[in-house]
C-alpha cells in the first residue's frame, strides 16, 4: 500500500512530503489511519540533528488515529478503535518496567527508528528503508506501529485534541505532577513557553502552585502562558531572567524551576533560579555535546537538586486517559493549545511558524 509521509532526507534542509510504500502489519503490529499529528520542537530537533537519526527518517511522534487493521497476535485493539500514540515503546518485562518506570524501558534492542523485529515498514521509490521517528512516524496518512505504542481512548475525543496528549501535555504536565511532584502553595518558574512549557504551566496550576512565573524571549508566547495559568512573566530578551525571578520571590528563588527549551544555558538558569534545597527539572533535549556547568561546591552547599524528566515520567496507558478526564472536567486546556491547523504539505511552514513563536501548538490535520 502507499502513504504520504514527512521525511527528513538531509539535516537542516526542508522536509520532503514523499509517497512511500508501506508494508502490512506483522505480529503485534497495527495499521493506523492517522487523524492528527502535533508539530513539536522535538520533530524539528530531528530535522536539525539535535535528536539524531541518520537520514532518511519519517517524522512525527505526537499523534492520534484510528485502527484500520491488526496483525497477528494483537489483543489490545481492534479495527475502528481510536488511539493515542506513545513515542516510548516499552517491553513491560525489564527491571525499569517492573518498577513502573516504563519510559525508561531497557528491554527493547531494536535499532532506533526500526520496529521491534529490527526491520522497517516504510520504503521509498528507490527501495531504501525509511525508519520511523520513535517507531511511530505520526506525520503520515497511514502508519504501521507496535501494539505497545497505543493507548485506547473513547471515540468522542477529537483526534487533534487527543494527539496533544501524546507528547506535549504528558511531557509538560507530567514533569510537574509526576517527576517533581510539586506541592500545593509552591513557587514555580517555567523557562520556555512553547508547547511543553505551556503544559508545565498548566501542570503547576493543577498542582495548586501559588506563583507560576513563565520565562521566554517572545512576548506572544508569554501572553499564551498567562492564558494557561502563569501569574507572572519575564521577558528574557529585556532582563536577566535569573535576577528577575529572584526579585519576584523576594531574593529567595523559586521552589521548582522547569526548563523546557533544551540548552545548557537555560538549564543552568533553572538551577540558579531555585532556592536552596529547591529542585530544577530539565525537560528539553539539548544537543548531545552540550554540557551543563554546575559548580560542585554550590551543589553541595545549597542542597539544590537538578533532575531530568523524560516524557513526564509517564505511564502512558494510565496517565493519558487521566489527562483526557481532566480535559472533560475543564481542568486541562486542550482546545486553546491549538493555534493553527496545517495540511501535511504545509509541514515546512508549520516548522517556520513554530520557530517564530507564532503558535502555542500547530497541528497537522491528516484524515480528520
Amino acid at each position: 500500500m502507499k502513504t504520504r509521509a514527512a521525511v527528513v532526507y538531509e539535516h537542516d534542509a526542508p522536509v520532503v512530503v514523499d509517497t512511500l510504500t508501506l508494508d502490512d502489519p506483522k505480529d503485534h503490529e497495527v495499521l493506523l489511519r492517522m487523524g492528527a499529528s502535533g508539530v513539536c520542537h522535538s520533530d524539528l530537533s530531528v530535522v536539525n540533528g539535535t535528536i539524531y537519526y541518520p537520514p532518511p527518517v519519517a517524522l512525527g511522534h505526537e499523534g492520534a488515529g484510528v485502527v484500520e487493521r491488526v496483525g497477528g497476535k494483537v489483543s489490545y485493539v481492534k479495527p475502528g478503535d481510536h488511539v493515542i500514540l506513545s513515542f516510548v515503546t516499552y517491553c513491560e518485562e525489564c527491571v525499569m518496567c517492573e518498577m513502573g518506570r516504563v519510559c525508561l524501558c531497557q528491554g527493547i534492542d531494536a535499532r532506533k527508528g526500526y520496529l521491534l523485529d529490527d526491520t522497517c515498514r516504510l520504503h521509498n521509490k528507490a527501495g531504501h528503508d525509511i525508519p520511523q521517528m520513535s517507531r511511530i512516524a505520526t506525520m503520515s496518512d497511514l502508519a504501521v506501529v507496535p501494539e505497545q505504542a497505543l493507548i485506547k481512548i473513547e471515540p468522542e475525543y477529537p483526534l487533534d485534541r487527543a494527539a496533544l496528549v501524546g507528547c506535549g501535555v504528558t511531557t509538560g504536565v507530567g514533569a510537574v505532577l509526576r517527576t517533581a511532584q510539586v506541592e500545593p502553595g509552591s513557587t514555580v518558574a517555567v523557562i520556555g513557553a512553547g508547547g511543553v512549557g505551556l503544559n508545565a504551566v498548566q501542570g503547576a496550576k493543577l498542582a495548586d502552585a501559588e506563583r507560576i512565573i513563565a520565562v521566554d524571549l517572545v512576548e506572544r508566547k508569554l501572553n499564551f502562558a498567562r492564558q494557561f495559568g502563569a501569574t507572572d512573566t519575564v521577558n528574557a530578551s529585556e532582563v536577566d531572567p535569573v535576577e528577575a525571578v529572584k526579585e519576584l520571590t523576594g531574593g529567595l528563588g523559586v521552589d521548582y524551576a522547569f526548563e523546557a527549551i533544551g540548552s545548557s544555558v537555560t538549564i543552568r538558569q533553572a538551577f540558579d533560579m531555585v532556592r536552596s534545597a529547591g529542585t530544577a527539572v530539565a525537560i528539553g533535549l539539548a544537543r548531545r555535546e552540550d554540557l551543563v556547568p554546575i559548580p560542585p561546591q554550590e551543589l553541595i552547599w545549597s542542597e539544590k537538586k537538578l533532575i531530568g524528566s523524560y516524557y513526564g515520567s509517564s505511564r502512558p496507558r494510565v496517565d493519558m486517559p487521566e489527562y483526557l478526564r481532566l480535559y472533560d472536567e475543564g481542568k486541562l486546556m486542550l482546545d486553546e493549545l491549538i493555534t493553527k491547523t496545517y495540511g501535511l504539505d504545509q509541514i515546512n511552514e508549520a516548522f517556520a511558524d513554530m520557530g517564530a513563536g507564532k503558535n502555542a501548538r500547530g497541528i497537522l490535520a491528516l484524515d480528520m
